[in-house]
């Protein structure tokens, strides 16, 4: 499943540092985490059950940065399903 540019739209904001945030994106359920910068780095999507875990789909993002910090690669790595917890 490829992340479409609505989902790309909220995953490319930046969020409160170290935080688990989630999110909603027409009928599927996100819960992302936040790296120190602020920048979701893991992604779960897919539908919440009635106790708040999701099943659907696993991403990891993968961010490259030249020695002085500039951003030289950004892509989402798909790692399969998955059910996260809380």
């Amino acid at each position: 499943m490829n992340l479409g540019d609505g989902i790309r739209k909220i995953l490319n904001k930046r969020y409160s540092p170290n935080a688990l945030v989630e999110a909603r994106f027409k009928k599927l359920d996100l819960v992302f985490k936040t790296d120190d910068t602020g920048l979701p780095i893991l992604l779960f999507l897919g539908k919440k059950d009635e106790h708040g875990r999701i099943s659907g789909d696993r991403y990891v993002r993968r961010l490259k940065k030249s020695e002085d910090g500039i951003l030289l690669k950004d892509h989402w790595d798909h790692k399969g399903k998955a059910t996260q917890t809380k």
